[in-house]
């Protein structure tokens, strides 16, 4: 492969580095692997990444930067708050089941970093940063209605993405990441919409 700068290099290794892990798991990703994934000496692996620790450290990075990137991106489209965050929901989870290895991955490396204080900072602060999107979502689409939000947005946030952490782990232990979505989880994905909805709306 021709030279490439190191600045470009990095974020290849991290891609082919995630791609392998979502495909066959995190033990997969030794540094011969990732190497060979995209076609590069081992000897590039171990130049960009000092330890597997800063590998599984850039894996994590670029895992959230990914979903808060999906956050993002989705658009609540027209209706009332309540079908807005549903629109946003829903295409949230969408973008998100539809690459399971992706999910499983990032699971995988959030239970590693329960045991590891410096990967735990770093899972930390991603976690921090979601909540804070989501909350700022919800604040600006109350704003857009003339809508008070009843509790704090973090607090709603906290609990919203709780339930839809817990919803995906569920489709891929149930659906193996190979299966639509059941019926129930359907259902359960809409009773999430409906309580997060209540705890944003004041007590009529």
């Amino acid at each position: 492969m021709a030279h490439v700068p190191a600045s470009e290099r990095r974020p290849q290794l991290v891609q082919a580095a995630i791609e392998l892990m979502s495909r066959e798991g995190l033990a997969a990703g030794s540094t011969r692997a990732i190497a060979a994934e995209l076609g590069v000496a081992q000897a590039t692996v171990h130049y960009t990444f000092g330890t597997k620790k800063d590998l599984y450290r850039a894996v994590a990075e670029q895992l959230m930067a990914d979903f808060i990137d999906q956050v993002h991106a989705a658009a609540p489209g027209d209706g009332t708050f309540g079908e807005q965050v549903r629109t946003l929901v829903h295409a949230l989870w969408t973008s998100t089941v539809a690459e399971p290895g992706r999910c499983i991955l990032l699971a995988e490396v959030e239970t590693l970093a329960m045991r590891d204080p410096e990967l735990r900072d770093i899972i930390r602060g991603l976690q921090d940063e979601t909540e804070r999107i989501a909350s700022g979502m919800l604040t600006a689409l109350a704003d857009a209605h003339g809508l008070t939000l009843a509790l704090p947005a973090q607090d709603i946030a906290i609990q919203f993405l709780a339930g839809f952490d817990g919803l995906c782990g569920r489709h891929l232990v149930l659906g193996a990441g190979h299966e639509q979505p059941d019926e129930a989880a359907l259902r359960a994905l809409d009773l999430l919409v409906g309580t997060t909805v209540r705890l944003c709306l004041p007590a009529a």
